[in-house]
């Protein structure tokens, strides 16, 4: 989409494979992650699943995006329903979870080229190194912060009440 200008110009695929307009989002703040079941960091669903209850509740306008991926040792290899049952059973993840993308190569999802583009990691690397790469999309539809996969969910709380602060 060479056109979109802001996070919230794209559409990727829920868990049932339906359009998932991101423009139904718009003046929110986003934190979009990259989760695998199966992945030495999948316990960070526990702390996102906590900071998204933690903060949504006093602001409805912040929400998490899952974007579940199979590309980082295979660490994401069942179906939709499978992903989203584990989320839940094993977190309680009430946060979104959409349907399961590429985050890099020729069958990227479109908004992750995006974000990618917009915040490049360590030495302006445009890929996702690994699972749980998260990314922190102001009210304004751009990318605010990019943190790798490392970084608990615990420790971008002050980011993200930062970003709910600037209206």
């Amino acid at each position: 989409m060479a056109s979109a200008t802001s996070f919230y110009d794209f559409k990727p695929k829920d868990k049932r494979g339906k359009d998932f307009a991101l423009s139904d989002l718009k003046g929110k703040v986003v934190l979009i992650v990259n989760t695998a079941s199966k992945c030495g960091f999948t316990p960070q669903l526990e702390g996102l699943e906590k900071l998204y209850k933690d903060l949504h509740t006093s602001h409805p306008d912040f929400t998490i995006l899952g974007f579940p991926c199979n590309q980082f040792g295979n660490q994401d290899p069942g179906s939709n329903d499978e992903i989203q049952e584990f989320c839940q059973l094993n977190y309680g993840v009430t946060f979104p979870v959409l349907g399961k993308v590429d985050v890099n190569g020729d069958g990227a999802e479109p908004v992750w080229e995006w974000l990618k583009k917009e915040k490049p990691g360590v030495m302006g690397l445009k890929r996702v190194k690994w699972n749980f790469e998260k990314f922190l999309v102001g009210r304004d539809g751009k990318v605010i912060k990019r943190w790798a996969s490392v970084t608990k969910p615990e420790d971008l709380r002050g980011e993200v009440e930062k970003a709910l602060a600037a209206k």
